[in-house]
């Protein structure tokens, strides 16, 4: 259903030659705020406790919801940053972060729970009743209607053997949270530090940038790994579709392709920024036990994603607007309006699952 050739073929008809394709975390998305020390945050965002940064969700909420276990956390990062020698390179007391926060359960426990989990658990049970029924009724049927009866249970065993794997996709994305050793952070972007928004730097400095950071605390960070591919030759796409397929089949959730610019303006305005491609073991978590099926397949080929895109790019303009808005001192009222445009699209119906 989704396969690195479609993105590759998407930025080479956008005259972008150059993608970075990283690997896709499967947790929760997280901004971080991480200042240097208390002085940092009250001097540059005014808070007057001693709080030296947040973490928050991509929808602007609070992530953590105990207080101590998200000062421990951006203690943590405090101490890498420094130690990588950020603060000094970039000249600044303060960095802003867009990473992926995991495992996925830590935030998404009841979405986990009433729907990945209940799908599992009721399916297991229906399929293995049914297909228990149709053994007793082929035992127990004519001869001439067991090749009948024969058929429908092989088309039941596939569906057994289809939520098993489902159950086995969201599992592996799951372990239990006990203490902050437990949790993950995979930065990706480096977005702003003082008087700086860094989309002028490439996708390749981001992710090599903040590798740095990780090595300094490899127990609590995780870099992310890449692969940077030339979209017009062929001996180096099928070396990421590769590298793709390894990812997939080690239990990745898949990458995301990049073009290798942060900002790549095209005839018709601004190029995607990003495309997702998933591997088909993830999918089945997003589409149902049964997506693969070819009926199936059929249909999802078919999905409008015009819309998703659209919205895509007219919330990266206006993300891209309030950072820079943010690192020129400009008031806030001028920040909040593209942080209301970006909050107005996000309410805008659009398929969820793609």
């Amino acid at each position: 259903l989704e396969h690195p050739a479609e993105a590759f073929a998407y930025y080479r008809g956008q005259g972008v030659p150059q993608v970075l394709c990283e690997e896709k975390h499967m947790g929760s998305r997280a901004v971080l705020i991480i200042c240097r020390d208390p002085q940092a945050a009250r001097q540059r965002f005014g808070i007057t406790d001693a709080e030296t940064g947040i973490v928050y969700t991509r929808t602007g909420r609070r992530f953590f919801h105990e207080a101590e276990v998200e000062r421990e956390f951006l203690q943590r990062l405090q101490r890498a940053v420094a130690a990588s020698g950020l603060w000094d390179s970039l000249s600044t007391t303060w960095i802003c972060l867009e990473g992926e926060l995991m495992p996925w359960s830590a935030k998404a426990q009841e979405l986990l729970r009433t729907q990945y989990a209940a799908v599992g658990a009721a399916g297991r049970v229906a399929l293995q009743r049914a297909t228990a029924a149709l053994e007793q009724a082929a035992a127990r049927a004519p001869e001439d209607e067991r090749h009948k009866l024969a058929a429908l249970a092989q088309l039941y065993y596939r569906r057994t053997e289809h939520i098993a794997q489902f159950v086995a996709a969201y599992r592996q994305y799951c372990w239990p949270v006990k203490s902050l050793t437990d949790l993950k952070l995979a930065p990706f972007h480096l977005l702003a530090t003082e008087g700086q928004v860094h989309s002028n730097k490439n996708h390749l400095w981001h992710v090599e940038t903040l590798a740095k950071v990780c090595r300094e605390d490899p127990e609590l960070l995780r870099p992310t790994s890449c692969i940077r591919v030339d979209v017009t030759d062929p001996a180096s796409q099928a070396e990421a579709v590769a590298w793709w397929t390894r990812l997939t089949q080690a239990g990745g959730e898949g990458m995301v392709v990049k073009p290798l610019e942060f900002i790549v303006r095209g005839k018709r305005g601004l190029v995607q920024p990003a495309l997702k491609c998933r591997g088909p073991e993830y999918l089945r978590l997003i589409y149902g036990p049964d997506y693969t099926t070819e009926e199936n397949l059929a249909r999802l080929r078919d999905r409008g994603l015009a819309q998703k895109r659209s919205l895509a790019v007219r919330e990266f303009a206006l993300g891209i607007e309030a950072l820079e808005r943010f690192v020129r001192h400009e008031p806030l009222r001028r920040i909040h309006e593209c942080v209301f445009g970006v909050m107005a699209l996000e309410s805008e119906p659009v398929d969820p699952r793609l």
